[in-house]
């Protein structure tokens, strides 16, 4: 069974195995480094990913847009795993909110082991948290947020190689394109139309954090989302990331386009404001 094979039947270790024999008999095919580069992220071994991901720039420079994008998100994912232990804050595109500050404050009590605390700062937070009508794919919702409670109406997102918390609500238009790569099962795509007409490419983790935590490697593929850690109230979804509205739930790789009812923001208010240190 070739490596490809393995991966179609979802036996990632059996698949990692056949293409790093393939490498060692080929390793100067920039093509088997960048399959290798793309199965080891999805198995979250970030380093060897980016020693992978390195080779290929070397292999080929055609390839070195796409090593540059993807070893700026290789390198957002430790910082990524510290904002959800509490540990550290995230970037937080266009000017922080009171809202949007209690939604970290929650991160950080949840780590402290004070789940009390970090359910009513979250419940404050998302009552308080802007509603933003739109379009998903074209149906009309008039609420959006995602589907993981820690989030609320903010999308995490990597821009100009830093990781963000991106308020829905500064948000324009998000175009995705159909996934065509495994790494789309790691870092979604995406061009972004901000509140004030600007535009961006970016990257959205399609995994949720905590994923790799679970056994089911058809999680760690995106193939499927489910929630873990309790009842309802204290569950959180792993596997592929989902968006939910009034209207429906929609899997972060089915969704083509996000239409948002937006204001311009006043004065500069649109792009990375003055947002929390990363140390």
């Amino acid at each position: 069974m070739t490596a490809e094979e393995s991966l179609r039947e979802g036996d990632l270790d059996e698949s990692l195995r056949q293409l790093q024999m393939q490498v060692r008999n080929d390793p100067s095919k920039a093509a088997l480094r960048v399959f290798l580069f793309q199965l080891l992220a999805v198995l979250g071994s970030w380093d060897r990913a980016l020693t992978q991901l390195n080779v290929v720039g070397d292999l080929d420079a055609a390839a070195l847009p796409m090593v540059q994008i993807y070893r700026e998100a290789l390198q957002c994912e430790a910082l990524r795993e510290d904002v959800f232990r509490g540990a550290r804050a995230p970037l937080i595109f266009g000017e922080p909110t009171g809202w949007l500050a209690l939604l970290v404050e929650a991160l950080r009590l949840d780590a402290a082991g004070d789940g009390a605390a970090a359910a009513a700062a979250r419940d404050t937070a998302l009552a308080d948290a802007p509603a933003t009508s739109g379009r998903i794919n074209g149906e009309p919702f008039e609420w959006i947020a995602d589907a993981d409670s820690r989030l609320g109406p903010t999308l995490e997102a990597v821009l100009n190689g830093r990781y963000f918390w991106v308020p829905f609500s500064r948000i324009r238009r998000i175009e995705i394109d159909a996934p065509t790569d495994l790494r789309d099962r790691v870092w979604t795509p995406a061009t972004f139309t901000w509140a004030n007409e600007g535009q961006a490419a970016g990257l959205i983790p399609t995994r949720y954090a905590g994923t790799l935590a679970e056994k089911k490697q058809a999680l760690w593929l995106a193939h499927l989302t489910e929630w873990v850690g309790g009842d309802a109230a204290g569950a959180r979804p792993v596997g592929q990331r989902m968006l939910t509205t009034d209207a429906n739930d929609y899997a972060l790789l089915d969704i083509r386009t996000v239409e948002l009812a937006v204001d311009a923001p006043p004065g500069s208010e649109g792009g990375p404001g003055a947002a929390p240190d990363h140390g």
